[in-house]
């Protein structure tokens, strides 16, 4: 890679939809989606201009609130800004990657029960085929689904750890430790490196990722923008 050269990591959702997650990608000019049952996030190029905006407001809708994932720039002017937190991506430095025992595999016939989980946790968002962007593994205690993590993003030669949730009453036992181990063991088998997000507020996930080993690589934002109800003749 050339000095200068941006990283897949810089723009990941974008990585991911030209790259192993193509087969999702909706697309229309230089802007790409997945499909909304699928993950929220929409991908601009580097460096979006009018057109790659318009492109978004076509694919979205009139009134629609977009989620930028990694975008650090400026909306145009008549778009709201309707979420802004600062984050932080962190990458694999040393994890002591090992499948779990406990572990299971989840599927699709386990989503109802992953929704209510994330619904009681809020680790981020997951969607009703989310489970599709990856591997996903759960522990379950007397039948009943307590903690879970499974991949997202998957630029080349990369894949996010996404959606670690434990259950209020099963925390304090390393739950989600293991299974990110698991998660990252599953990663490495295939020759890639893990990574993930989190906010830069949250400290407590911060000091446990760096103590299982990862490192921070860069810090980000996750945006969300709404686009105007009333759009320039032509858009579409």
């Amino acid at each position: 890679m050339s000095a200068g050269a941006p990283h897949v990591l810089d723009n990941p959702a974008l990585a991911s939809l030209t790259g192993p997650h193509a087969h999702f990608a909706e697309k229309r000019g230089r802007v790409l989606r997945y499909p909304v049952d699928v993950s929220p996030w929409l991908a601009l190029p580097d460096d979006p201009d009018a057109a790659d905006w318009a492109d978004v407001a076509a694919l979205a809708g009139a009134g629609a609130e977009v989620p930028l994932a990694g975008y650090a720039g400026q909306v145009p002017a008549g778009w709201e800004v309707t979420f802004h937190v600062e984050g932080v991506q962190f990458v694999d430095d040393g994890l002591a990657a090992a499948p779990d025992p406990e572990a299971v595999l989840l599927g699709p016939a386990d989503v109802p029960e992953i929704l209510d989980l994330i619904a009681r946790t809020q680790p981020g968002p997951f969607l009703r085929r989310t489970i599709e962007m990856g591997t996903y593994l759960g522990i379950r205690r007397e039948g009943a689904l307590v903690a879970m993590a499974g991949e997202r993003l998957h630029p080349p030669g990369w894949t996010e750890i996404s959606a670690v949730c434990t259950d209020p009453a099963a925390r304090g036992q390393g739950l989600a430790t293991r299974l990110i181990h698991a998660v990252a063991h599953g990663i490495r088998q295939r020759g890639e490196t893990p990574f993930l997000h989190t906010a830069a507020s949250n400290t407590h996930a911060i000091r446990l990722y760096e103590s299982l080993g990862f490192r921070l690589r860069r810090t980000t934002a996750f945006l969300a923008a709404r686009v105007p109800e009333r759009l320039p003749e032509g858009v579409f």
